[in-house]
């Protein structure tokens, strides 16, 4: 499985062909309800078109808003799955200069406008994770926290005590989550209840 990224922060991007004007944003949409936001915020008025594309995990849409069919839209989703991106919202906006472009340079000036503005963007790789509830003794609690501290990509996001020990919720790579499951079993001998 190839790995994932989203961009942090909104990017654009601005390019001139035949006397169009391009202009894309791209932004971060963790799911459709943000994409349908980042996308009526940063959609312009006066522009001739502003079409857009999303990706949410396997949800995806695209809109060619009055260009011909799978000129603008697709390229630009196509723009968002040639970067392996999920996440991500792209609006682009076209003020028409006057000469026509012709179906192939749409789909080349959409998609690249919209690969330009990601390629801009600052990336983050997407970890899938996983949560898991420790309960352990307080006999054990200093070296379970101190050894799940050192492992990457995992936190201890809660942590409630009780009468004997403690209760920890625990964020961990899901890809990571057996061995760490068991570090704290092999850590504990076996006392830690794991939920």
């Amino acid at each position: 499985m190839s790995s994932r990224f989203t961009i942090v922060n909104v990017s654009t991007a601005r390019q001139e062909i035949r006397k169009s004007r391009f202009v894309g944003f791209a932004g971060p949409a963790p799911d459709e309800a943000a994409a349908k936001r980042f996308i009526a915020e940063h959609s312009d008025d006066t522009a001739g078109h502003n079409c857009w594309a999303w990706r949410v995990g396997q949800n995806y849409r695209f809109n060619d808003d009055g260009e011909p069919s799978g000129t603008a839209g697709k390229p630009i989703l196509a723009a968002i799955d040639g970067q392996n991106l999920d996440g991500i919202a792209v609006v682009v906006a076209r003020w028409f200069g006057g000469i026509l472009l012709g179906s192939g340079g749409l789909i080349r000036a959409y998609g690249g406008t919209a690969a330009l503005c990601l390629r801009e963007a600052e990336t983050i790789e997407l970890i899938e994770t996983a949560t898991c509830t420790v309960d352990c003794d307080f006999g054990d609690l200093a070296l379970v926290q101190a050894r799940l501290a050192a492992h990457p990509g995992t936190s201890i996001v809660d942590q409630i005590f009780t009468t004997t020990g403690a209760r920890l919720s625990i964020s961990m790579p899901a890809s990571a989550a057996e061995d760490i499951l068991q570090l704290v079993m092999d850590l504990t001998s076996g006392r830690a209840t794991l939920t």
